[in-house]
């Protein structure tokens, strides 16, 4: 259950920067394609979804940091195994 808990909350986050990525996209290379007057200032649009970006994205590492267990390569488990023999041995 912790798995898919943290799993939708990164899915999630990931689709919101996404989004808004694209929202920059856009007005970047259609800029005219924004008819309301209060898109009208371009460069304060892209300010406030780069907040956006960032908001979602120190989430997303704050869930990584503090909850995703970090994955071990083989060599760092062949490591701990052979630490762990060492240690037995000795005894």
């Amino acid at each position: 259950m912790r798995e898919m808990l943290i799993s939708a909350a990164r899915t999630y986050y990931m689709g919101i920067i996404n989004k808004h990525i694209a929202n920059i996209e856009i007005l970047l290379t259609n800029p005219v394609g924004i008819g309301e007057d209060a898109h009208q200032d371009i460069q304060a649009v892209i300010e406030i979804e780069l907040g956006k970006i960032a908001d979602y994205h120190d989430k997303l590492e704050m869930l990584q940091k503090f909850f995703i267990k970090p994955q071990q390569s083989p060599e760092q488990i062949k490591e701990n195994e052979n630490d762990t023999n060492k240690s037995q041995k000795k005894s």
